[in-house]
């Protein structure tokens, strides 16, 4: 990981949202990391607000909502998990989880926690930074097509209904919460049902051709969007997985 002298940070602000730039909070009781990851974000025009404990800083998520957030998986009070559960209880700010070993990756996926993006210690802060303006440059899904022109508008699928434009998602007439990039992955997919998309595809509709990690993480969100759909290994109602290349919605015949 890259080495820098971490610059002293200004008092904590407590005044209401700025105008300009967006805040993100660095979760992460390792104060050395802390600073430096910090570091990265104000330089790269964020407001940065740390925190080391995982009960304190749910309620500075709270006081001050975060537009990113940075979160380390072992933390002290509340860990990483049960942090990023309650956020998302209040929260759609982009969370990008760090964890110490790289098979705590597939824990997380199968707890389906609501993370956005995964990073494994040590990490490139360079990274980080890259990971984190590309899910910040996305464009909305649901918004316009490729030719900039509006998307249609409800969409349906069996029992399930997508909203683009209203960015709501319900099953059987109940509602269905999901996460930014989940909204996103499935609003990609419904679009075009009985296409199939590589994760590579998925990762450029997503984040851009510039995106840089592991394509795995398409299949944590995958996974997450499953479970809240209610398919199961029996009976893929509505994502299926395409053995050797990816991902479709149904088979094409369903939507009206």
């Amino acid at each position: 990981m890259d080495a820098i002298v971490a610059e002293p940070r200004p008092a904590a602000v407590t005044e209401p949202r700025p105008k300009l730039g967006l805040r993100a909070m660095v979760i992460e009781d390792e104060p050395d990391l802390a600073e430096v990851i910090a570091d990265y974000l104000q330089r790269s025009g964020f407001d940065v607000e740390i925190s080391g404990d995982g009960a304190a800083a749910v309620a500075a998520a709270h006081r001050l909502p975060p537009d990113v957030v940075v979160l380390d998986l072992g933390l002290p009070s509340l860990d990483g998990v049960e942090v990023c559960r309650q956020l998302r209880t209040f929260s759609d700010a982009y969370v990008v989880m760090v964890t110490a070993r790289a098979d705590e990756v597939d824990t997380l996926v199968g707890l389906s926690v609501g993370a956005d993006d995964y990073l494994t210690k040590p990490f490139s802060p360079r990274e980080l930074i890259a990971r984190i303006e590309a899910m910040l440059r996305r464009p909305r899904a649901g918004t316009v097509n490729a030719s900039g022109m509006p998307l249609p508008g409800e969409r349906r699928i069996d029992e399930l209904v997508i909203d683009p434009q209203g960015r709501e998602v319900s099953l059987a007439g109940t509602p269905i919460a999901l996460t930014r990039t989940e909204f996103d992955l499935l609003d990609v997919l419904s679009r075009r049902p009985g296409m199939v998309f590589s994760r590579d595809q998925l990762l450029s509709e997503l984040w851009g051709p510039g995106w840089v990690g592991d394509a795995h993480v398409v299949d944590v969100h995958i996974a997450s969007l499953r479970r809240k759909l209610g398919d199961t290994a029996a009976e893929r109602r509505y994502i299926r997985t395409i053995r050797g290349i990816g991902y479709r919605m149904g088979d094409g015949r369903s939507q009206r």
